[in-house]
């Protein structure tokens, strides 16, 4: 069973940057590809980057390459998203998912777990 837990939200200044962690609890935290996801106030979820179970392979949103950066280590069962250059437009409560398909399509998949996400809000 995978639980995921984030955390590293908070209020930072335009510019600024925030590091966001998914941790799983469980035991089987390296058989599963992780995607973060966000939904801003009033809007729908849209993907923000994920990352293959080995962490091997990467795939970012347009709007988010360049300044954030996921990673992870199965060591500690966690999955990690630097975020760099943050801007109001950013704002947002981020949440992290797991899925275990074998076909690499991260923004399309279904994630059957999710977190409760953390707020990200970013002041101008």
């Amino acid at each position: 069973q995978v639980q995921l837990v984030e955390s590293g939200g908070g209020l930072v200044q335009a510019g600024g940057s925030l590091r966001l962690s998914c941790v799983d609890s469980g035991r089987t935290f390296s058989r599963y590809n992780i995607g973060w996801f966000r939904q801003g106030p009033g809007q729908e979820r849209e993907f923000v980057a994920a990352i293959s179970r080995g962490g091997g392979t990467t795939d970012y949103e347009d709007s988010m390459k360049g300044r954030f950066t996921i990673s992870r280590d199965n060591t500690k069962n966690t999955v990690y998203l630097q975020m760099n250059s943050l801007q109001p437009e950013d704002t947002a409560v981020y949440s992290c998912a797991a899925e275990s398909s074998s076909t690499w399509n991260p923004r399309n998949t279904r994630y059957p777990y999710w977190g409760q996400g953390t707020r990200v809000t970013v002041s101008s």
